[in-house]
Order: structure tokens, then C-alpha cells, then sequence
């Protein structure tokens, strides 16, 4: 199949061959796409190709790589407003969990449903991530916190990713929180991750990545270090919820492990930022989280770039402290309170998740060669995506040279 997108106004992507944030953008030109990778970018809008099947006229709309979202939880049941109205209301994240909300409340909403029941509203909600330009998440499980529950939201990822057109990387989060029966014998809680889910996992391919929330009053340094030590034996790579309510020392343990990203870090110290920047660990920040939870200390983006760490953005999309699939609200957020600047924007959210899911040669940038992923935007310039915020921009999303989500024309 051969496409050609015409009459393209702004061509915007990371420059793989420049510093982290550094562009290009190549104006009033076309793409060639062949059996769903780019051929060509031709320097003019219209070129006169011979076999060409089908036109897309982007009608001088702007151009992107394919968002790369790489911390998202898209498996869940049940949504949790009231916990929202509670932190409204002057819970914090933290009360509420110690009551048995938070993460436990969403274990024991799980466990009620059927998995062809969690695999449909699975289904219609990550549809929204393609509407928003995202065509590739990772995505964890950590809601079924027992064995059988850890399974079925891992197929639901896997037969998903072959049902419909977004790509998800499957992540493994058994460690996400220790489950009600398991509170007072939290050690054979985790045994049962060791022996019994990582053996399975690893034996069915059902997880590329493992990930542990290490924090105060959920994992410590030693249970995530014991936990992804096993993982890493399995032959799944790590990740770490690191530092996101104590400086916890999470973000050194990512560095001695050698964890492909180290997530969160709100708290994290000058000692884990150093460390991460010298073992290349990939910062994913995620800002919208601290929004949602009305907290005022927002990761320290600036000092995490200033050691040439490449920090990466993400949702965090869950039904507890992140409910949104929003990748440019996440750019706003990200410009006003971490002070990332446009460059930065685009780099953390294509080409350096892309990179913390080992797929940089495949998405992340628009290359010759590489998957047509793309989103054609109604923006004059790439500074006015963060600029104008909360609008869904996003006129047409393509993954793999295929339209998957088209606007109707304004």
C-alpha cells in the first residue's frame, strides 16, 4: 500500500542526530509512505508520484511524531471520583490509602468483574488515547494484586494489542501495592510474585518490563531490589515507581540495577539524580499526577536535565491519581511547572519514551524507514500546543500509515 500525505504546512520532529530538544521542521512539504513505514519526505507539498493508492490531504495542518506514553494503567474497572471529591475535601493521597483506598480499593472493584467485562471498557478507553495523538503506551497491570488477577489484566493486554490499533507495551506491576489479605504477611505476598507470577509471566511472554512502587509504607529498597533481581532472571527489564512522596533512595536503586526509567521522582535527591544520569536510567516525570493530587512540589525537571539525564513525560492514566490520556494537557503542565521549553515537550514525549521501551528505531521520530506514526494537527506552530490548553487539537491520527482516528473537518 502506497499513501501520500500532501499539502503538509509544518513538519515537526525530534532531531535524532542533535542534543536532547533540539528539532526539525521542515515547512510545505509530503510524505511517502510504503506498507506502513516512511519512504520519503519529499521537499514540496504535492509531488507527482506514479503508484500512489491513496491521497490524505492534510490541508496545510501541522504534523507530529506519535505521542510515546510510557506510564500508563489502563486496566482497571471501576473509576474512583469519590477518592477525588475526598482529596478535595482535604484527604491526601496518602489518608486515603491508609483507609484501604487508593490502590487496594481499585484490587477489590477487580476482582467483581469478569475479564471479557474489563477487556470491553479496557477497550473504550484507550481508544482516547488515539484521539489525543497518543499511538504507543506502556501498559501495566497492578490492579489484580493476586495471581490470577495479574494474569488476566496481562491477556487483556495482549489480546487487546491484537484487536485494535493501539500499540501497548506490556508491563507486569504485581508489586503495586500489597493486597488486603496479604497486610499482615506481606512477605508471602511478595514469595507469590517470585514463585508463582514472574515463572508464569516470563514462561507465557505476557511482560516485557517489570515494575515496582518503591515507596515509604508500599515496597522497600530491598523488596523492589529482591522483586526485579528475580525479574531481570526471567529476562523482563526493569522499571521503579521511584520517589514520589519520600525521598526514598529509589532512584539510586534504579541506577545500581540498571532499570530502563525511574518514574515519579518528586522527591528525588541531588546522590539518585547523579547516579541515574551516570547508568543512563530514563526519568519519566509525571506532572499531571502532581496536579491531581493538589500536591505544590513538582518534580525538579531542570536539575534532573541540567546532569543531561533525558527526561521523559507521561499520563500516568489510572482511576486513583492521574485520570487522563491527555498527552498535550501534559505538555502544558510540564511547560508551566517544570519549566520544560518546546523542544524539550516534544523529545520527552516521542522519541525518548520511545527509547525507555527499546523501540527508537521503530517510532519517536519522523524518519525515513521508521513506522508512520503521526498526528496531523490544527496548530499555527509547535509553541501554541502547550500554549492553548485543554483543546483537543488533533484533526487525524495515523499509526502504521492507517488512519485511526479522523475529526470531522472544522
Amino acid at each position: 500500500m502506497n499513501i501520500l500525505i500532501k499539502n503538509i504546512g509544518h513538519l515537526y520532529s525530534p532531531d535524532v542526530n542533535g542534543d536532547y530538544g533540539d528539532i526539525t521542521n521542515r515547512e510545505n512539504v509530503a510524505i511517502s509512505i510504503k506498507d506502513g513505514y516512511i519512504e520519503k519526505i519529499h521537499p514540496e507539498r504535492n509531488p507527482s508520484l506514479d503508484t500512489v493508492n491513496r491521497v490524505i490531504d492534510a490541508k496545510g495542518l501541522t504534523v507530529l511524531p506519535g505521542f510515546v506514553d510510557a506510564h500508563t494503567h489502563p486496566v482497571f474497572w471501576k473509576t474512583r471520583e469519590a477518592e477525588f471529591v475526598m482529596r478535595n475535601q482535604g484527604k491526601s493521597y496518602e489518608e486515603i490509602a491508609a483507609t484501604g483506598g487508593g490502590i487496594r480499593n481499585s484490587a477489590r472493584s477487580f476482582h467483581e468483574a469478569g475479564k471479557s467485562e474489563i477487556k470491553s471498557i479496557t477497550k473504550n478507553r484507550i481508544k482516547t488515547f488515539l484521539e489525543y495523538g497518543t499511538t504507543t503506551i506502556e501498559a501495566k497491570s497492578g490492579y489484580g494484586l493476586s495471581r490470577e488477577g495479574e494474569i488476566k489484566a496481562l491477556e487483556i493486554i495482549s489480546e487487546l494489542n491484537n484487536e485494535q490499533e493501539l500499540e501497548m507495551v506490556p508491563t507486569f506491576l504485581g508489586a503495586h501495592e500489597v493486597p488486603d489479605d496479604y497486610r499482615s504477611r506481606r512477605e508471602k505476598y511478595i514469595q507469590l510474585i517470585i514463585e508463582e507470577m514472574l515463572p508464569e509471566i516470563a514462561e507465557r511472554k505476557l511482560a516485557e518490563y517489570c515494575d515496582v512502587f518503591c515507596e515509604k509504607g508500599v515496597f522497600t529498597i530491598e523488596e523492589t531490589r529482591k522483586i526485579l533481581k528475580v525479574a531481570k532472571d526471567y529476562g523482563l527489564k526493569a522499571r521503579i515507581h521511584a520517589d514520589e512522596l519520600h525521598a526514598f533512595g529509589a532512584a539510586e536503586l534504579a541506577a545500581e540495577i540498571e532499570a530502563a526509567t525511574a518514574d515519579h521522582l518528586v522527591m528525588v535527591s541531588d546522590k539518585g539524580i547523579k547516579a541515574m544520569a551516570e547508568k543512563k536510567v530514563i526519568p519519566v516525570l509525571l506532572p499531571a499526577t502532581t496536579f491531581f493530587l493538589r500536591k505544590d512540589q513538582y518534580a525538579p525537571a531542570r536539575k534532573i536535565l541540567s546532569y543531561n539525564c533525558e527526561v521523559a513525560l507521561a499520563t500516568d492514566f489510572n482511576p486513583g491519581s492521574s485520570m487522563t490520556q491527555n498527552m498535550p494537557l501534559i505538555w502544558t503542565i510540564a511547560a508551566l511547572k517544570l519549566g520544560m521549553v518546546t523542544g524539550e515537550l516534544l523529545w520527552a514525549t516521542t522519541i525518548i519514551p520511545a527509547k525507555s521501551l527499546m523501540r527508537e528505531k521503530e517510532i519517536g521520530s519522523i524518519d525515513v524507514g521508521k513506522q508512520a506514526d503521526l498526528v496531523l494537527m490544527d496548530i499555527p506552530n509547535l509553541d501554541y500546543l502547550a500554549y492553548h490548553m485543554g483543546i483537543n487539537h488533533v484533526m487525524a491520527t495515523i499509526k502504521k500509515g492507517e488512519t485511526v482516528f479522523k475529526k470531522e473537518d472544522r
